[in-house]
């Protein structure tokens, strides 16, 4: 990660480098790469890489704020309120708060990646059929961070 000071800022500009950054388990062959968030200064929005194991899935969920997720790499299906869709690379979702949805990778040969975005710095994750609400940030934080065999810079 690098730091840039800027002269009309109190923040600084970073660069990111996702091979560089904790990787924390989400489990069912998920890992996520958080991005920017608060710890940067944003206080607007926070992003991340998440990346899916072939074959790979997350559990229905739904979010307090509105999220938006582009496949950056592979195929995936996203289940949007009950309707499954297929996603080539670079299709983009827009999914409103409180739209329960999930993420998998359609091939089981290939990892599959997603850039997601929440609107909120205070995004919290609900998972379906639970009433037990975490803050994306928080859960980011208290994951063990993994590392990725042959990760480059």
């Amino acid at each position: 990660m690098t730091h840039i000071c800027t002269s009309i800022s109190s923040v600084d500009a970073v660069i990111l480098r996702p091979a560089e950054l904790p990787r924390k388990d989400r489990g069912n062959g998920a890992s996520t790469v958080p991005l920017v968030g608060s710890h940067l200064g944003s206080t607007t929005f926070l992003n991340g890489i998440t990346t899916f194991d072939p074959g790979a899935a997350i559990g229905h969920h739904s979010h307090n704020c509105v999220e938006s997720v582009a496949v950056i790499e592979g195929t995936a299906f996203v289940d949007i309120d009950g309707t499954e869709h297929y996603l080539n690379t670079y299709d983009t979702t827009f999914v409103p708060a409180n739209i329960v949805h999930r993420f998998r990778n359609a091939s089981d040969t290939e990892p599959m990646k997603i850039f997601w975005t929440y609107a909120s710095i205070d995004a919290t994750r609900t998972l379906a059929g639970t009433t037990e609400r975490n803050r994306i940030d928080e859960e980011q934080a208290n994951q063990p961070a993994t590392t990725e065999a042959g990760a480059a810079s």
